[in-house]
Protein backbone atom coordinates (compact mmCIF):
# COMPACT_ATOMS: atom_id res chain seq x y z
CA UNK A 1 0.00 0.00 0.00
CA UNK A 2 1.35 3.38 -1.07
CA UNK A 3 0.91 6.62 1.23
CA UNK A 4 1.50 10.21 0.03
CA UNK A 5 3.71 12.49 2.04
CA UNK A 6 2.63 16.38 2.16
CA UNK A 7 4.73 18.72 3.97
CA UNK A 8 3.35 20.53 6.93
CA UNK A 9 2.22 23.56 4.85
CA UNK A 10 2.92 26.17 7.31
CA UNK A 11 6.80 25.07 7.26
CA UNK A 12 7.08 22.73 4.05
CA UNK A 13 10.69 21.30 3.66
CA UNK A 14 11.71 21.11 7.54
CA UNK A 15 11.82 18.28 9.76
CA UNK A 16 12.76 14.28 9.33
CA UNK A 17 10.66 12.27 7.09
CA UNK A 18 8.22 10.08 8.80
CA UNK A 19 10.04 6.52 9.59
CA UNK A 20 9.71 3.20 11.31
CA UNK A 21 11.56 2.14 14.15
CA UNK A 22 11.81 -0.47 16.18
CA UNK A 23 14.08 0.54 19.06
CA UNK A 24 12.64 2.10 21.91
CA UNK A 25 15.85 3.94 23.66
CA UNK A 26 13.81 4.08 26.81
CA UNK A 27 13.54 -0.23 27.16
CA UNK A 28 16.28 -2.17 28.30
CA UNK A 29 18.71 -3.43 26.03
CA UNK A 30 17.31 -7.39 26.36
CA UNK A 31 14.17 -6.35 24.92
CA UNK A 32 15.82 -6.68 21.53
CA UNK A 33 15.05 -10.50 22.33
CA UNK A 34 11.30 -9.20 21.84
CA UNK A 35 10.66 -9.48 17.98
CA UNK A 36 6.81 -9.26 19.02
CA UNK A 37 7.43 -6.46 20.51
CA UNK A 38 9.96 -4.93 18.06
CA UNK A 39 7.33 -5.09 15.64
CA UNK A 40 4.56 -3.77 17.61
CA UNK A 41 7.09 -0.76 17.77
CA UNK A 42 7.76 -0.71 14.15
CA UNK A 43 4.11 -0.15 13.38
CA UNK A 44 3.03 2.65 10.51
CA UNK A 45 5.78 5.41 11.30
CA UNK A 46 7.14 8.06 13.80
CA UNK A 47 6.19 11.67 12.97
CA UNK A 48 8.69 14.12 13.74
CA UNK A 49 8.05 17.77 14.60
CA UNK A 50 9.12 20.73 11.68
CA UNK A 51 12.04 21.63 13.64
CA UNK A 52 15.70 22.11 12.39
CA UNK A 53 18.70 20.56 13.91
CA UNK A 54 19.28 23.84 15.96
CA UNK A 55 15.47 24.61 17.27
CA UNK A 56 13.66 23.42 19.98
CA UNK A 57 10.19 24.29 21.39
CA UNK A 58 8.47 24.25 24.72
CA UNK A 59 5.03 23.81 25.36
CA UNK A 60 3.59 23.94 29.13
CA UNK A 61 0.18 24.13 31.07
CA UNK A 62 -0.09 26.40 34.17
CA UNK A 63 -3.83 25.95 35.26
CA UNK A 64 -6.43 27.98 34.54
CA UNK A 65 -6.52 28.55 31.34
CA UNK A 66 -2.90 29.49 31.37
CA UNK A 67 -0.52 28.00 28.60
CA UNK A 68 2.94 29.27 27.60
CA UNK A 69 5.10 28.80 24.19
CA UNK A 70 8.56 28.88 24.27
CA UNK A 71 10.78 28.79 21.57
CA UNK A 72 15.01 28.45 21.31
CA UNK A 73 18.07 28.04 19.26
CA UNK A 74 21.10 26.62 19.70
CA UNK A 75 23.13 28.85 16.99
CA UNK A 76 26.19 28.28 17.88
CA UNK A 77 26.16 24.43 18.85
CA UNK A 78 27.50 25.11 22.45
CA UNK A 79 24.02 26.65 24.44
CA UNK A 80 20.51 27.22 23.66
CA UNK A 81 19.19 30.57 23.49
CA UNK A 82 15.94 31.66 24.15
CA UNK A 83 13.86 33.91 21.70
CA UNK A 84 10.56 34.51 22.70
CA UNK A 85 7.52 33.13 24.75
CA UNK A 86 4.28 33.32 23.80
CA UNK A 87 1.15 33.12 26.72
CA UNK A 88 -1.80 32.03 25.50
CA UNK A 89 -4.43 32.96 28.03
CA UNK A 90 -8.06 31.47 27.22
CA UNK A 91 -11.22 32.35 29.20
CA UNK A 92 -12.19 30.15 31.78
CA UNK A 93 -15.38 28.57 31.65
CA UNK A 94 -15.83 29.15 28.45
CA UNK A 95 -14.15 28.94 24.45
CA UNK A 96 -11.77 30.84 23.19
CA UNK A 97 -8.99 33.47 23.52
CA UNK A 98 -8.90 35.93 25.94
CA UNK A 99 -4.77 37.15 25.15
CA UNK A 100 -1.96 36.01 23.34
CA UNK A 101 1.05 37.62 24.47
CA UNK A 102 4.19 38.11 23.11
CA UNK A 103 7.24 38.45 25.63
CA UNK A 104 10.81 38.78 23.59
CA UNK A 105 13.89 37.95 24.89
CA UNK A 106 15.77 39.28 21.98
CA UNK A 107 15.92 43.00 20.79
CA UNK A 108 12.61 43.79 19.35
CA UNK A 109 12.44 44.43 15.18
CA UNK A 110 9.22 46.20 13.99
CA UNK A 111 6.82 42.88 13.24
CA UNK A 112 8.55 40.24 15.37
CA UNK A 113 5.55 39.89 17.35
CA UNK A 114 3.86 38.77 15.14
CA UNK A 115 6.24 36.63 13.38
CA UNK A 116 6.70 35.00 17.01
CA UNK A 117 2.96 34.33 17.03
CA UNK A 118 3.19 32.64 13.30
CA UNK A 119 6.18 30.24 14.59
CA UNK A 120 3.73 29.27 17.60
CA UNK A 121 1.66 28.26 15.02
CA UNK A 122 3.93 25.90 12.78
CA UNK A 123 4.49 23.67 15.42
CA UNK A 124 0.81 23.83 17.70
CA UNK A 125 -2.67 24.29 17.21
CA UNK A 126 -3.25 27.24 18.69
CA UNK A 127 -6.78 26.93 18.51
CA UNK A 128 -7.29 23.15 20.21
CA UNK A 129 -5.54 24.08 23.04
CA UNK A 130 -7.95 23.43 26.21
CA UNK A 131 -9.81 20.91 24.63
CA UNK A 132 -10.18 19.03 26.96
CA UNK A 133 -8.66 20.64 29.98
CA UNK A 134 -4.58 20.10 29.27
CA UNK A 135 -4.69 19.73 26.00
CA UNK A 136 -2.25 20.82 23.89
CA UNK A 137 -1.38 19.56 20.14
CA UNK A 138 1.42 18.93 18.42
CA UNK A 139 1.68 19.31 14.92
CA UNK A 140 4.25 17.02 12.42
CA UNK A 141 6.43 17.81 9.76
CA UNK A 142 4.76 15.69 7.35
CA UNK A 143 1.10 14.94 6.59
CA UNK A 144 -0.41 11.42 5.25
CA UNK A 145 -2.59 10.42 2.09
CA UNK A 146 -3.60 7.19 2.10
CA UNK A 147 -4.98 4.62 -0.35
CA UNK A 148 -8.64 4.33 -1.14
CA UNK A 149 -10.20 2.40 2.15
CA UNK A 150 -7.40 3.16 3.99
CA UNK A 151 -7.81 5.56 7.49
CA UNK A 152 -4.98 6.98 9.24
CA UNK A 153 -4.30 6.73 13.19
CA UNK A 154 -2.91 9.43 15.25
CA UNK A 155 -1.41 8.20 18.57
CA UNK A 156 1.56 8.52 21.01
CA UNK A 157 4.49 7.01 20.30
CA UNK A 158 3.69 3.03 21.58
CA UNK A 159 6.30 1.06 23.44
CA UNK A 160 8.07 4.17 25.40
CA UNK A 161 7.86 3.70 29.01
CA UNK A 162 9.82 6.32 30.10
CA UNK A 163 8.21 8.09 32.73
CA UNK A 164 6.31 10.88 33.16
CA UNK A 165 4.78 10.28 30.11
CA UNK A 166 1.59 12.77 29.12
CA UNK A 167 -1.52 10.77 28.53
CA UNK A 168 -2.25 11.91 24.21
CA UNK A 169 -5.92 11.13 22.33
CA UNK A 170 -6.11 8.76 19.75
CA UNK A 171 -7.99 9.52 16.32
CA UNK A 172 -8.34 8.13 13.38
CA UNK A 173 -9.00 10.21 10.18
CA UNK A 174 -10.49 8.81 6.29
CA UNK A 175 -7.60 10.50 4.58
CA UNK A 176 -8.09 8.81 1.73
CA UNK A 177 -10.37 11.87 0.83
CA UNK A 178 -9.79 14.37 3.68
CA UNK A 179 -7.00 16.89 4.08
CA UNK A 180 -5.61 16.82 7.39
CA UNK A 181 -2.75 18.07 9.05
CA UNK A 182 -0.90 15.35 11.16
CA UNK A 183 -1.73 16.88 14.89
CA UNK A 184 -0.85 14.08 17.94
CA UNK A 185 -3.09 16.07 21.07
CA UNK A 186 -1.45 15.26 24.85
CA UNK A 187 -3.18 16.80 27.86
CA UNK A 188 -1.27 17.86 30.69
CA UNK A 189 -1.18 18.49 34.19
CA UNK A 190 -0.76 22.23 36.00
CA UNK A 191 2.84 22.62 35.67
CA UNK A 192 3.67 19.92 33.23
CA UNK A 193 5.74 20.63 30.18
CA UNK A 194 6.72 18.71 27.13
CA UNK A 195 10.18 19.80 25.38
CA UNK A 196 10.38 18.92 21.50
CA UNK A 197 13.37 18.79 19.47
CA UNK A 198 14.30 17.81 16.02
CA UNK A 199 15.17 14.26 16.52
CA UNK A 200 12.18 13.55 19.08
CA UNK A 201 9.40 11.97 16.99
CA UNK A 202 5.88 13.81 18.58
CA UNK A 203 3.52 10.94 17.30
CA UNK A 204 3.09 7.60 15.49
CA UNK A 205 0.22 7.09 12.69
CA UNK A 206 -1.10 4.00 11.69
CA UNK A 207 -2.35 3.16 8.56
CA UNK A 208 -5.77 0.36 8.51
CA UNK A 209 -7.96 -0.73 6.25
CA UNK A 210 -11.57 0.34 6.59
CA UNK A 211 -13.35 -3.01 5.80
CA UNK A 212 -15.58 -3.80 8.19
CA UNK A 213 -14.15 -6.95 11.15
CA UNK A 214 -16.80 -9.87 11.24
CA UNK A 215 -16.05 -12.65 14.05
CA UNK A 216 -17.28 -16.23 13.84
CA UNK A 217 -16.29 -18.73 16.45
CA UNK A 218 -13.68 -21.64 15.69
CA UNK A 219 -15.03 -25.31 15.14
CA UNK A 220 -13.91 -28.20 16.92
CA UNK A 221 -11.91 -29.23 14.51
CA UNK A 222 -10.14 -25.84 13.77
CA UNK A 223 -9.52 -25.44 18.23
CA UNK A 224 -8.01 -29.00 17.58
CA UNK A 225 -5.81 -27.81 14.97
CA UNK A 226 -4.98 -24.76 16.62
CA UNK A 227 -3.69 -26.60 19.92
CA UNK A 228 -1.81 -28.81 17.58
CA UNK A 229 0.47 -26.46 16.35
CA UNK A 230 0.48 -24.41 19.58
CA UNK A 231 2.39 -27.47 20.80
CA UNK A 232 4.41 -28.25 17.91
CA UNK A 233 5.59 -24.85 17.95
CA UNK A 234 6.84 -24.78 21.53
CA UNK A 235 8.41 -28.04 21.51
CA UNK A 236 10.21 -26.85 18.81
CA UNK A 237 11.34 -23.61 20.86
CA UNK A 238 11.85 -25.55 23.84
CA UNK A 239 15.16 -26.77 21.84
CA UNK A 240 15.79 -23.71 20.02
CA UNK A 241 17.72 -22.02 22.53
CA UNK A 242 20.58 -19.59 23.14
CA UNK A 243 22.23 -17.16 25.25
CA UNK A 244 23.76 -13.69 25.41
CA UNK A 245 26.77 -12.91 26.66
CA UNK A 246 25.07 -12.22 30.11
CA UNK A 247 23.49 -15.41 30.21
CA UNK A 248 20.18 -15.25 29.00
CA UNK A 249 18.46 -17.40 26.99
CA UNK A 250 15.95 -17.02 24.74
CA UNK A 251 14.89 -18.69 21.58
CA UNK A 252 14.93 -17.20 17.92
CA UNK A 253 12.23 -19.31 17.18
CA UNK A 254 9.32 -16.60 16.12
CA UNK A 255 11.82 -14.04 14.31
CA UNK A 256 13.23 -17.35 11.65
CA UNK A 257 9.86 -18.68 11.17
CA UNK A 258 8.39 -14.72 10.56
CA UNK A 259 11.21 -14.03 8.19
CA UNK A 260 10.54 -17.66 6.35
CA UNK A 261 6.61 -16.32 6.42
CA UNK A 262 7.87 -12.75 4.83
CA UNK A 263 9.60 -14.50 2.24
CA UNK A 264 6.86 -16.32 1.33
CA UNK A 265 4.71 -13.48 1.26
CA UNK A 266 7.24 -11.53 -1.44
CA UNK A 267 7.03 -14.42 -3.88
CA UNK A 268 3.02 -14.13 -4.38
Amino acid sequence: MEVTLFPNSLRPGVGLRPKKEAQRPSLPQHARLCPVLEAGSSLGALVYPALAENEQFHIGYEGEGLYQFGYSVNSTGKQWDQIFFVNYQLSVGTIGMRKEDVQLMVPETPGFKDTARAIARMFISVDDLGTPEGAVTLRGAYNFQTAPGWDTVYSGVINNPARPVAPVLTTRVETDWYVHDSEFRYILTPGEIITVSHNLPVGQVFFVPREEITYRDGSEQEIAKRQETSKQFFDEKATNKKKTPYGMEYSPLYQQKSREQQKKDKKK
